[in-house]
């Protein structure tokens, strides 16, 4: 099982949305390597839910409910899409001024390449993420 990241703005898509819901089919990504993240992703990974905008924080879990498909909406066939349902809200949002804090996050992604909206979280990241929700 791998770990991710995928990006929102929640105006668009909130993880309460995504949680009245059920499920959704994460689409819009065009970035060539956030696609090639995408392509990577396999039923049953687990997914970080980061919401852009005002709060960037990571505010939830998703589970990938099947393996990438092509994008119905990209006519050249080269995107991908997946279908995630919610997990859970994280106890307590862990925002990006509290990663960027924190000098274990200092080479990844999220710090390094922030417009990125699909990238994948190393384990030991994961855990401190979730100790931080945790507020440990």
């Amino acid at each position: 099982m791998a770990l991710w990241l995928f990006k929102e703005e929640p105006s668009a898509y909130s993880f309460a949305d995504l949680q009245r819901d059920g499920s959704t089919l994460w689409s819009g990504v065009t970035n060539a390597l956030a696609q090639k993240h995408l392509r990577s992703v396999r039923k049953g990974d687990r997914i970080f839910f980061y919401q852009t905008g005002q709060q960037k924080a990571i505010v939830g879990v998703m589970v990938a409910a099947a393996d990438p498909v092509p994008d119905p909406n990209d006519d050249s066939g080269q995107r991908v899409v997946v279908t995630v349902q919610p997990l859970y809200a994280l106890k307590s949002p862990v925002t990006l001024a509290a990663i960027k804090a924190d000098p274990a996050f200092a080479s990844w992604e999220l710090v390094k390449q922030p417009r990125l909206s699909v990238m994948p979280v190393p384990e030991k990241l994961w855990e401190r993420i979730e100790k931080l929700s945790n507020g440990s």
